[in-house]
């Protein structure tokens, strides 16, 4: 296993735009959208939203269709070849779901170069209408931070991680964690001393971490776009490589592996 691990928010970072709010003004539903908004949370209001589109008419080819066109520029497609190339185990955390993230990978031929994706579950019911549901339970088991939103805590799933590429190696691991909102704040202040932590500039994470950066023990290091994305990365795991273990790095190539990476889902959702 690589010595640096590389962890990819979704929206905004990987893709450049919110994919619920793609698909939602895509499919023509931006203005329900508004009037559920703050009605109760997002994760349950966009589960909902699936369904009155499903009533409407709008099949999951439809929705598929529509994920296809979310703009992902070519610099980050470049940035998870090149992380790949270079040995690194890449991963997804985010506050999208599995059917959004997939698709969209898939499309863009990118899916195998992640080993593991960590979202809320999604998928297609009996009835062909997409469900969304939260990855933490937090009817049954709430996650207890306060920091992050009811349906997912980052920062858990971090500690996770961590723990789990810990005991399977006993190389140094070293972390880079890509975001841009206020979800992924409880991550970055779960990195440490060695990890780098790589905010969208202007956006929630980049102001939280403004305001005190004192309490992050990770490195700093800001994105503005998918050029700077992809410089700023390729940097970072070059300058993480010479402190590393030559033979506890991958192949070279930059193939992908052809097996279907590991997907999470969660054990306390109920589906």
């Amino acid at each position: 296993m690589a010595g640096t691990v590389v962890v990819f928010d979704f929206d905004k970072t990987i893709i450049d735009v919110d994919s619920d709010n793609w698909v939602v003004d895509g499919l023509g539903f931006t203005a329900r959208f508004d009037e559920l908004l703050h009605t109760m949370p997002w994760n349950s209001m966009m589960d909902k939203l699936m369904g009155e589109l499903h009533e409407q008419g709008k099949t999951i080819d439809d929705i598929a269709e529509c994920l296809k066109t979310a703009p992902l520029p070519p610099q980050s497609v470049s940035a998870i070849k090149s992380a790949y190339s270079l040995g690194c185990d890449l991963r997804v955390v985010s506050d999208a779901n599995t059917f959004y993230i997939e698709t969209i990978l898939k499309h863009h031929g990118l899916l195998e170069y992640f080993s593991e994706i960590n979202t809320n579950p999604g998928y297609v019911d009996d009835s062909g209408r997409l469900r969304i549901v939260p990855y933490h339970n937090f009817h049954v088991s709430p996650h207890g931070c306060a920091l992050c939103p009811p349906n997912m805590c980052k920062g858990l799933i971090i500690d996770r991680i961590r723990a789990s590429v810990t005991k399977d190696s006993t190389a140094a691991k070293r972390f880079i964690y890509l975001g841009d909102g206020s979800g992924d704040y409880c991550p970055s202040l779960k990195l440490g001393d060695g990890d780098k932590v790589m905010p969208r500039k202007d956006y929630p994470l980049w102001h939280h971490i403004q305001n005190n950066p004192l309490l992050l023990r990770a490195e700093i290091h800001p994105w503005s776009n998918a050029a700077e994305l992809e410089e700023t990365l390729i940097q970072l795991i070059n300058n993480n490589s010479s402190h590393l273990v030559a033979a506890d790095c991958k192949s070279q190539s930059v193939l992908p592996p052809h097996s279907e990476p590991l997907v999470l889902r969660p054990l306390s959702v109920q589906q």
